[in-house]
């Protein structure tokens, strides 16, 4: 899976740098360096939204509040080992 969170001045200025790092640490934590590739992007064109971050085409707005649901929902469960 490859998650791209945009890192231009209006996401930047809303924590794009914060979510980034929370969301590496998540990936880290999880073991999931393997399945889950995290890259900076410009601009994914939702500026008036939060944080843009974009999963598999669609973009999502990810409050630096929100991340860990964030990764529940939307990375860990479509990447978690089947029990």
């Amino acid at each position: 899976m490859e998650v791209k969170v945009c890192v231009g001045s209006a996401c930047y200025v809303k924590g794009s740098h914060e979510v980034i790092e929370e969301l590496h640490e998540f990936i880290k934590m999880y073991h999931l360096e393997k399945q889950v590739v995290l890259k900076a992007a410009f601009c994914l064109g939702h500026c008036t939204e939060a944080v843009s971050v974009e999963i598999d085409g669609t973009v999502y707005g990810v409050p630096k509040e929100g991340v860990k649901d964030f990764f529940d929902q939307q990375i860990y469960r479509s990447v978690r080992p089947c029990k």
